[in-house]
């Protein structure tokens, strides 16, 4: 146990953002040596395919961890905190710490295990779609043939210690972009009228796209639309913008409603636009897709959990708009995502991806035999 916190610790010292984590990658590796696995890294990311073959034939689970840090400067006064810009603010350090934990578990019964387990380090997480990635690079075939279930827990610092949340079917929402340029003449901001001023045009379009999901979506299939960057061309408080960039945030649950977003946000933005004699210029970004969590697998997983965890699991009635890469597996692999609540007992923590999110990592062995749990449960089924 103690291993697994001064592994977690050392990995959340060293925090590295993106596809290309080298040190990161190196600490993995090493802290799998002396586990007889088959270890693979990736070509173009710094990713770590670990494979345990059981003492006997049986199916292919895949077990994964994402790796990478996000872009903010810590603020939690850790004794263990990061100083280089970035920080584990969303709980990839233990995610990383409790699957190395799992693989040591897992090759201790290696006699026992009948069938094989696929351990998937992740880079690229937060935005860079390493999942797709790994997948394309063919970590579904590392063990020779396709994994039978995916299994995947991550865990969440405002979520009291000791549950574990779950639910069948969509779990997490897709998440994509729109890029828009609008684009008028530019001119002296005391004459407005010889110009035409794309500014109040691109704030007629946020509250168009504020008020889009509530009256063209619905509401049992629902999307959030938010307005994450806005920057004119003007230089200086006296002239006019001759262009301003907008990019919208799209979160949906379906295909079917990003589908309508897709087709239909645009139209109406360009309308707005051409109403003000203005041209609009759209750009749609599909990134990641729905998290949908299988209901059978989700079923059996739910079993376990009510085994280990009693009144503490959570079944959640209605899917987080949040996003995950994970998808990406699920959409080939029949499995399950679990939330795990490591929020530290007084509850002092800041929010997922905050400056201040601190994680309970006495709990890093409790992660790794959950993992462990779930694969051994499906390899025995």
């Amino acid at each position: 146990m103690n291993d697994l916190v001064h592994l977690r610790r050392t990995l959340h010292q060293q925090p590295e953002v993106g596809l290309d984590l080298p040190r990161t990658q190196a600490t993995i590796i090493a802290a799998l040596q002396g586990l007889d696995l088959e270890i693979s890294t990736g070509e173009g990311l710094s990713s770590v395919t670990a494979v345990l073959r059981g003492g006997s034939p049986g199916p292919v689970v895949l077990l994964r961890s994402d790796m990478d840090a996000l872009p903010v400067v810590e603020a939690t006064g850790l004794d263990f905190a990061s100083t280089n810009g970035a920080m584990h603010a969303c709980g990839h350090d233990l995610h990383m710490a409790g699957l190395v934990g799992a693989a040591r578990m897992l090759a201790a019964r290696r006699e026992e295990l009948p069938g094989t387990v696929v351990f998937m380090f992740q880079p690229g997480e937060e935005g860079f779609a390493g999942g797709r990635l790994m997948l394309e690079e063919g970590v579904l075939e590392a063990a020779g043939e396709r994994p039978v279930a995916a299994y995947a827990v991550h865990v969440d610092c405002v979520t009291p210690g000791g549950q574990a949340v779950t639910r069948p079917g969509p779990m997490m929402a897709s998440a994509s972009a729109l890029k828009v340029r609008v684009a008028g003449t530019g001119g002296h901001a005391a004459l407005p009228h010889h110009a035409v001023d794309p500014v109040p045009v691109a704030a007629e379009i946020v509250l168009a796209v504020q008020s889009f999901a509530a009256r063209r979506l619905p509401v049992s299939d629902p999307a959030v639309l938010s307005v994450t960057r806005l920057r004119s061309d003007s230089v200086a408080s006296n002239v006019l913008a001759g262009s301003v960039e907008l990019e919208v945030n799209i979160r949906a649950l379906s295909r079917e409603t990003l589908t309508s977003v897709r087709k239909q946000l645009p139209l109406l933005l360009t309308a707005i636009g051409e109403a003000h004699g203005c041209t609009v210029e759209t750009e749609f970004i599909d990134s990641y897709p729905v998290t949908v969590n299988d209901p059978d697998e989700t079923a059996h997983v739910l079993a376990v959990l009510d085994e280990l965890y009693g009144d503490q699991v959570v079944r959640l009635p209605f899917p987080g708009m949040a996003s995950e890469d994970f998808a990406y597996v699920l959409e080939q692999v029949p499995g399950t995502l679990v939330f795990l609540g490591v929020g530290p007992a007084d509850g002092a923590s800041g929010p997922m991806h905050s400056d201040t999110a601190t994680f309970d990592d006495s709990r890093l062995e409790e992660h790794a035999a959950l993992l462990v749990e779930l694969a051994w449960r499906r390899l025995t089924r």
